[in-house]
């Protein structure tokens, strides 16, 4: 198993708090997520997440006009500068204060940034130049009585317009003018949020939170009742600006939240208004909380919203009134996930209640699943992925079908009972639950529905099930610190019970079945044989796992006992290692570990005390500020005694290390050199000068011997279509797995799909028993295989559809098109012999009677051409 894992996305939310922004193009949005920056690109449907994290939760971030320089900054105020485009950090940099709101001048040299009650200008940092001190101030700005809120520059990037909460707005210019000081917009009743700058600058546009519009205009000095002595008046007092319109949202019970011409609701309802003549054009609630954040791409085409308090992401085209982009996240805490067989799908269960399908591609939620009205415990996928199961906290256990997307079976217990883990039988027939009341374990079947039998035995609450995949037995795990080996399919269903010293948490089976491994609350690892039924292996985990300090405890990480314990662990596919993973802001692996956040935001971070924020009253950290609030809902206190988790009057404020977010590792093959059989005279020249003397065989094996990504990749792609048949039957069985990874991963990302079919189908042709023999070692391989071809299957299908809507389309419209030109033809028939009769109608009007009459009588004669 390879232990080089990189972070590669962050899914179970889409935005947390702090500002969306728009890119240049305006085809992708940037968003917040804690302490991370997830992009959204809306044109390819894909996502993806930056690996750097700030100290704390981001609170603004700004991106330049040209697109390659990112600013994100956290709670207190802790900046990191980022290449965007090669998403490498390059400066760290501490503006001390915290920051509302930072903002990029039109040109892109300089960056503006509220500083509680002051605005600094600083000259934007060279991203292709290292620098020693990067960030350099051009200018601090003072006249505000209260925190600055929002800063708008003028389209030149001569002057800017800050916004405040002490109910006014200033204009300020870049560099000092002989004559000029800053101008004052008063006159607002509340805070006023965001000011911008009209089209033709001669005009400035304010909005308050109480929902008052006001457009300001320049008053002109009279002329001619000034003498000269007022003609010499200061600039600044002849020029003062003048309220000219007040326009009003008439909300009722509703504060303004986001910014001029597009703006959001605390009720979840947004409004489209044409300026300056303040007509409304599009009026649509979207949420049922409060909008936090407004973005608008440069075009003007897409509307971007985020919900702080659901999580909820949407893009709305206004002109055609349809969603681009939907997502919303966990609204409390992940509890459970699953792989798809493939690899292709990640379900994921919360404290909500509900199931949400994860396309790992993408990165968005394709489906959710709302039946549960309880916390989800546990999900799990059937073998063939079709199928996947949940188990919750509401006494149910249910089915869903991935195909139509429907719950299509509801399991459930004689007596109500709560649900805390589930199995699914390998053959995809039973499925089992155990129940932390009753203390048992129910047995379904999935196809009829009905309850075949309850496993009775343990003595507390069933905390893990598991079925082997090899011998078709389940393993139960308890608090009663037993584990119990269940032979649910023999006749004589034979209980194997082994004891350990503490409670259990999590229990996995190997891969081939021979050997099980369970996790119990003092942190150890604990390794059983199923054929002896004897403990083979005991790993002290306790030293392993580097937990966090909470703000409430009174010792130190290192000696606080708490969270030192694997509540999950899981077995690598070619079962050589064992990952397992805690409650803590960690998660080990025997040979390596991973930091999963560095967010101090997050309770059980911290390894120390922080005596910075201790104070007479306790931590800082434990106060509740809510009252400090500025709107009542905010302020109200609605808790309930004794309630932890899962509720919405929970009295937990801050959350811990175990967060509403989905991490996502990779293989980081990138830079690593891991040779499979080097020697002196095997470099990548000599590669590529076998290469060239058409020798394919000898050049793959010697890539392969030489492991270097490049260098195999273009061996692999230079050998001929003809070739590949005669190359992959003369091929050692040795390199037979590293040459599915590689065409699978050239079929995944690659253009050459029928190419890269080739190679899959002659390699299962040829070593297919051998395959077969080691498919247990072999599966993490041949799971990537089928992840490529089930994603060329659905290429292939789309395309198919694709293709049929446009033919139907084409086939329409030659229809219309020739039953146009039929219609035109029989009008031009119609019309021709009206003109022919009427041209005999004129004609007889000039003939006397008797012509008139004879030519009525007489017969036709026919033309000889004489």
């Amino acid at each position: 198993m390879k232990a080089n894992f990189k972070f590669s996305n962050l899914c179970g939310t889409v935005y947390q708090q702090g500002n969306i922004i728009f890119t240049p193009d305006g085809n992708s949005v940037l968003s917040p997520v804690g302490n991370r920056v997830s992009v959204f690109d809306l044109v390819n449907n894909k996502s993806f997440t930056f690996a750097f994290q700030n100290r704390k939760n981001i609170a603004a971030i700004a991106l330049s006009p040209d697109g390659n320089i990112l600013i994100s900054v956290d709670e207190d105020g802790r900046a990191l500068l980022v290449n965007f485009r090669r998403r490498v950090v390059l400066h760290h940099f501490n503006f001390k204060k915290p920051v509302n709101h930072v903002q990029f001048s039109p040109n892109g040299s300089f960056i503006a940034v509220t500083h509680e009650s002051h605005v600094q200008v600083w000259k934007t940092p060279n991203h292709l130049v290292r620098e020693f001190a990067p960030f350099v101030l051009h200018r601090t700005y003072t006249g505000h009585h209260d925190q600055v809120i929002s800063i708008e520059w003028s389209p030149d990037s001569c002057c800017f317009i800050t916004t405040s909460k002490d109910m006014t707005a200033r204009l300020y210019t870049l560099d000092p003018l002989d004559g000029f000081r800053p101008k004052t917009f008063a006159g607002h009743k509340s805070a006023v949020l965001n000011a911008y700058f009209s089209s033709n600058l001669k005009s400035v546009y304010t909005v308050s939170r109480d929902g008052s519009v006001f457009t300001w205009r320049a008053k002109a000095s009279d002329a001619q009742s000034s003498s000269d002595e007022d003609q010499r008046v200061d600039a600044s007092t002849s020029q003062e600006p003048l309220v000219a319109h007040r326009h009003y949202f008439n909300q009722p019970n509703t504060k303004v939240v986001c910014r001029l011409l597009v703006v959001g609701f605390s009720s979840g309802v947004f409004g489209l208004w044409e300026m300056p003549t303040f007509t409304n054009v599009h009026t649509l609630s979207i949420s049922q909380e409060k909008i936090s954040s407004i973005a608008v791409n440069p075009s003007g085409e897409w509307l971007a919203f985020g919900a702080r308090k659901l999580g909820q992401l949407l893009v709305w085209e206004w002109q055609s009134e349809s969603y681009i982009l939907k997502q919303q996240g966990h609204f409390f805490d992940v509890n459970a996930l699953a792989y798809s067989p493939d690899g292709q799908f990640i379900v994921t269960g919360g404290d909500d209640g509900k199931v949400k399908l994860w396309n790992t591609r993408s990165g968005f939620c394709i489906i959710t699943f709302s039946q549960h009205t309880a916390s989800v415990s546990s999900v799990q996928f059937a073998s063939q992925g079709q199928v996947l199961f949940s188990a919750s906290l509401d006494g149910t256990v249910r089915a869903f079908d991935l195909v139509r997307y429907r719950n299509f079976r509801t399991f459930t217990s004689p007596s109500p009972v709560q649900f805390s883990c589930l199995a699914v039988d390998p053959s995809g027939e039973v499925i089992a639950a155990g129940s932390t009341d009753s203390f048992e374990v129910f047995l379904w079947s999935i196809q009829t529905g009905k309850l075949l039998d309850v496993l009775a035995g343990h003595e507390g609450p069933v905390s893990s099930l598991a079925f082997s995949l090899a011998t078709n037995v389940l393993a139960s795990g308890s608090w009663d610190k037993s584990v119990r080996v269940w032979d649910v399919f023999s006749r004589s269903h034979t209980v194997e019970p082994f004891q350990l010293n503490a409670d259990v948490l999590s229990l996995a089976f190997r891969p081939d079945g021979q050997e099980l491994v369970v996790s119990t609350l003092d942190g150890q690892l604990t390794f059983f044989s199923t054929e002896s039924s004897k403990q083979t292996n005991i790993i002290e985990g306790r030293k392993d796992i580097s937990g966090g300090r909470k703000a409430d405890d009174r010792v130190a990480a290192s000696n606080n006992a708490s969270s030192k314990a694997f509540t999950s662990v899981a077995w690598s596919a070619d079962g050589s290692c064992v990952l397992a993973g805690g409650n803590s802001n960690r998660e080990g692996v025997l040979i390596r570990r991973w930091q999963i956040s560095e967010n101090l935001s997050l309770d059980g971070t911290e390894e120390f005390l922080d005596s910075r924020r201790v104070t007479e009253a306790g931590n800082i950290d434990l106060i509740d500020d809510r009252g400090e609030a500025s709107d009542l809902e905010d302020r109200m206190d609605a808790s309930l005694p004794g309630v932890q988790r899962g509720d919405l009057s929970k009295r937990r404020y801050k959350r811990e290390a175990r967060t509403k977010r989905m991490l996502i590792y990779s293989i980081d093959d990138g830079l690593s050199f891991d040779p499979f059989d080097l020697s002196i005279e095997l470099t990548p020249q000599s590669v590529l000068s076998t290469l060239q003397k058409e020798s394919y065989l000898e050049a793959l094996v010697m890539a392969f011997r030489l492991n270097e990504k490049t260098v195999l990749n273009r061996v692999y792609e230079a050998i001929p279509y003809d070739e590949i048949r005669l190359l992959v039957r003369q091929l050692p069985t040795s390199y037979v797995p590293r040459l599915l990874g590689v065409s699978a991963e050239v079929l995944e990302r690659g253009p050459r799909l029928e190419w890269g079919l080739r190679w899959i189908r002659e390699v299962l042709s040829a070593h297919g028993r051998w395959i077969r023999e080691r498919s247990v070692e072999l599966a993490s391989v041949l799971r990537e295989v089928k992840r490529a071809v089930s994603a060329f299957e659905g290429i292939v299908a789309q395309l198919s559809d694709e293709n049929t809507a446009t033919l139907v389309y084409f086939i329409d419209q030659s229809r219309v098109k020739e039953d146009a030109e039929s219609k035109i033809a029989l009008t031009t028939a119609s019309r021709c012999k009206n003109v022919s009769v009427g041209a005999i109608a004129v004609i007889s009007s000039y003939l006397t009677p008797g012509e008139r009459w004879c030519r009525e009588h007489s017969s036709p004669v026919e033309d000889t051409g004489g």
